[in-house]
């Protein structure tokens, strides 16, 4: 029988989730400043110039988009700077040589920075009903949805913030990767909008799958099956966790 240390487990959950909670204040006005801009310039400047997209304003349409947006960004960082920072200040080695396995570091870190992701999720989500009425046909999925993406980006994170040797790599992957793939997947239009050989390409894109998955437990549209969403984002759920796998098993950069 496996023997779980949830005692160690659950100190770094909590560990974790003190620093968001120091900060609430900060960490909560970004997310609000950020989707009350989007909503300015996309839906009042932009959005009052188009009609609907399969049926729902374009206002709404694009919270979805935000949201995921949100968690991406905040999923990698919480989860890469959490940690990054104990590798940094050299504490990391009084983890490694405590009696904690790998699982549970990585549900410690992983969990919290999840949990943060997901708060500020649902605070883009009520931020953006003060703009736009929303209506969420699959609640159930899009809870799962936005708990799976955060946890499998979570895991991305926790890989980055392992990779990192200084704080500017800590933020190269997120700034010039993440952000614009998310920026072209979707997020802000359908790909049925672009010519044919685009629409093709876009299909390369791994955010479309997210976000599309995301937005059809919103509004019950999506650019590709729901069900390809979900295995694309299980699909990148598993890759995270065999190369996490491979790296406490090999010592990558943990011993350095």
């Amino acid at each position: 029988m496996i023997s779980v240390n949830w005692r160690a487990m659950s100190a770094i959950y909590r560990f974790e989730l003190a620093r968001f909670f120091r900060t609430v204040g900060q960490s909560l006005a970004t997310p609000v400043i950020t989707t009350s801009l989007y909503f300015v310039v996309f839906g009042a400047a932009i959005g009052g110039r188009m009609g609907e997209i399969d049926g729902v304003s374009y206002g709404a349409f694009i919270v979805p988009g935000l949201i995921m947006l949100a968690v991406l960004t905040e999923s990698i960082n919480n989860a890469a700077f959490g940690i990054y920072f104990p590798r940094w200040t050299g504490t990391s080695y009084e983890l490694l040589s405590a009696p904690v396995s790998p699982i549970e570091i990585v549900c410690g870190y992983v969990g919290a920075a999840a949990t943060k992701s997901m708060i500020l999720g649902f605070v883009t989500l009520a931020t953006a009903r003060l703009f736009v009425p929303i209506e969420i046909l699959h609640p159930g999925w899009m809870i799962g949805f936005l708990a799976l993406t955060a946890v499998s980006f979570c895991l991305f994170g926790f890989i980055i913030g392992i990779w990192a040797q200084s704080w500017e790599q800590l933020s190269v992957i997120p700034m010039l990767v993440v952000t614009p793939l998310t920026f072209l997947g979707g997020a802000f239009y359908t790909i049925d909008m672009l010519p044919g050989v685009w629409q093709t390409v876009a299909l390369f894109n791994p955010i479309i799958y997210l976000v599309s998955g995301f937005r059809w437990s919103f509004y019950g549209n999506a650019d590709v099956a729901v069900g390809i969403s979900l295995a694309a984002t299980m699909g990148f759920l598993c890759l995270c966790l065999a190369i996490v796998s491979w790296i406490f098993r090999t010592g990558y950069r943990l011993k350095q």
